[in-house]
């Protein structure tokens, strides 16, 4: 094979992977739910634990769980691609569907100091032991909370916990969704695992829906 050929070749390769990466930056991200009434619902509900952009232009609602496989697979991808948007807040829906774990891990997490809750979640989303309660008050400890101070939470505050995780679970029901990872981007409904480009079209996505209308 001659290096003319080879680099003919290569030339193919490169022109396939732009077109590729044309065509997938062109394909829609989601759908569009901004008519919805339960996705106006969900966005309208600021009970949530949030995080919130100084100059924030879009929420994107996030329904996860902590022992989710691909819910642990984006999370680093959604913290960069927030970070490098900077006009995005971030609401947390719990829905802990994996098991009592994951219910016991939700229900610590919604207990903390809300102002902590952002560092929990993402120290939950890398955490590989098992989220027995041991781990999961290690972890409290690490973002600044005090253990005890969190039980007593959980059990003074039960039936409260209880009733943010029944309404995040009806508002999963609401729009739909199959399990998580699913985000809630503004209008667009997304739902399974996104890699940081992924993300970065939905932002726009939503955005642009947000112009039509």
């Amino acid at each position: 094979m001659t290096g003319r050929v080879l680099g003919l070749m290569l030339l193919l390769v490169v022109a396939g992977w732009g077109v590729g990466q044309v065509v997938r930056w062109a394909m829609p991200v989601g759908r569009d739910v901004s008519g919805d009434v339960a996705a106006r619902a969900v966005l309208a509900d600021t009970g949530e634990p949030r995080e919130v952009a100084r100059d924030a232009d879009l929420t994107m609602v996030v329904f996860t769980d902590y022992r989710c496989p691909a819910c642990r697979a984006s999370a680093p991808a959604l913290e960069a691609a927030v970070a490098a948007d900077g006009r995005v807040t971030v609401a947390y829906r719990d829905w802990p569907i994996f098991g009592d774990a994951s219910v016991a891990a939700a229900r610590v997490a919604l207990a903390v100091e809300p102002a902590r809750y952002g560092a929990l979640h993402r120290l939950l989303m890398r955490e590989r032991r098992p989220l027995t309660p041991d781990v999961l008050f290690d972890l409290v400890a690490r973002v600044g909370d005090d253990p005890a101070r969190v039980r007593a939470v959980i059990a003074r505050n039960s039936a409260a916990i209880d009733a943010r995780l029944a309404a995040n679970a009806r508002a999963a029901a609401a729009l739909g969704l199959p399990g998580t990872p699913a985000w809630l981007i503004g209008g667009v409904l997304v739902v399974g695992a996104l890699d940081e480009a992924g993300f970065a079209r939905a932002f726009a996505s939503a955005r642009r829906h947000a112009r039509l209308k």
